[in-house]
């Protein structure tokens, strides 16, 4: 964090929790505060972000963050291969072009060592 000193509002965003989490780590934590200038009524309080802080907040990060969830879908050949050819480069799809019209379908299966079974 770069700045010394960070409102709750200030530190939630940059921290992930909210606003309501920060202020109850600042009381449970006795984190020390001063009042916000030129704020009246004396509740707006900034918080001084010391190496308690950083500490205590670095310790918690696992707690901001959305728990993954990894699917793999099966694709079928022909998406499979769309999608590849679409992630190639330019070049690379243009050697792959003259591949397949020079050698066909049986030089490719060639060129991957693989044999058609017969049936």
């Amino acid at each position: 964090m770069k700045k010394e000193w960070l409102t709750p509002e200030e530190l939630a965003q940059e921290t992930g929790f909210s606003r309501q989490t920060i202020n109850k780590w600042v009381k449970k934590e006795q984190w020390t505060t001063a009042p916000k200038p030129g704020v009246q009524g004396g509740k707006a309080r900034m918080i001084f972000i010391d190496e308690r802080v950083k500490a205590f907040l670095k310790s918690t990060r696992h707690a901001a963050e959305p728990i993954a969830t990894y699917r793999v879908t099966q694709n079928s050949l022909p998406a499979l291969l769309m999608t590849s050819i679409q992630q190639m480069s330019a070049d690379e799809q243009e050697k792959l072009y003259s591949l397949l019209l020079r050698e066909g379908i049986q030089g490719l299966l060639t060129r991957l060592d693989i044999t058609r079974s017969e049936k």
